[in-house]
């Protein structure tokens, strides 16, 4: 079978450096591309230079559309202002595209599933294996606990992370949400200052911590009268999302057009 060819946006960034790491290192795929924003210092070295290797005859360009045009699967970990331009562009050159971009808005997310009406997307908050597994277990949980347990989601990123909060931790309230068969948005408190009063019943409450270079700490509470729950994941390198990154492209190249996430990578 010949090698899966994928391409890293935003290539020569943290992130983008470990997912061209993990395609390099990964059997079934090659490093076919990368593109970066005009005038960004790397534009037009080669891919393989960006992390420590040799040559491998790729150059990093500022057209995505050149990009997208060579690679069968693209890689997209960037911000939400590019991830959407992306995706209209991986619709009109039919090129699947992976996206773990996080911190959209509702008019991010609908251009998004327009655009996987004509090539397959597939979109996480975390491409973590363990995180997917704590979503799943999270609406589980709260599938079966009452509103006698209140739900909090706490989580901690390093201090340059610009979303809050984390489109992961979100997700874990979501995940509860649906579990409780509630509507996340009537029941999420995203924030407490002052005064607040008492909280309220059958809320999904939120707190945020920055500092340090915290990859990415999640955990959930279910606190009722004397007793607590606690599901915790700890990301300790950005590897960890790089490879389930590397593992949803090679799922999803040569899936039909349409929107997927990591449970259906995953086969949860």
């Amino acid at each position: 079978m010949t090698d899966v060819r994928i391409g890293v946006v935003g290539c020569a960034g943290r992130m983008g450096i470990n997912l061209l790491r993990e395609i390099a290192a990964t059997d079934g795929c090659v490093v076919a591309g990368g593109s970066e924003q005009p005038g960004h210092q790397a534009i037009g070295r080669d891919v393989g230079t960006l992390v420590g290797g040799g040559d491998i005859g790729v150059r990093v360009v500022d057209n995505p559309q050149d990009l997208f045009a060579a690679v069968d699967v693209v890689l997209d970990f960037t911000v939400p202002a590019a991830t959407v331009h992306h995706a209209a562009v991986a619709a009109d050159a039919g090129t699947a595209l992976v996206i773990g971009t996080t911190g959209t808005t509702a008019e991010d997310d609908a251009a998004i599933a327009e655009a996987a009406q004509r090539t397959a997307i597939m979109r996480a908050a975390n491409m973590s294996i363990g995180v997917n597994l704590l979503l799943q277990l999270t609406r589980q949980v709260a599938a079966l606990l009452d509103e006698d347990f209140d739900i909090e989601v706490v989580e901690m990123h390093h201090r340059h992370k610009v979303d809050a909060p984390s489109g992961t931790a979100l997700a874990l309230g979501r995940a509860a949400a649906s579990g409780r068969q509630v509507d996340h948005d009537a029941v999420a408190d995203r924030g407490r200052d002052g005064i607040t009063g008492a909280r309220r019943r059958g809320d999904i409450g939120y707190a945020v911590l920055r500092g340090g270079n915290v990859v990415g700490d999640h955990t959930v509470v279910f606190a009722a009268d004397n007793e607590r729950i606690e599901l915790t994941h700890k990301a300790g390198d950005r590897a960890l999302f790089a490879r389930g990154g590397v593992r949803a492209a090679l799922w999803l190249h040569g899936r039909e057009p349409g929107l997927y996430d990591m449970k259906d990578v995953l086969g949860l």
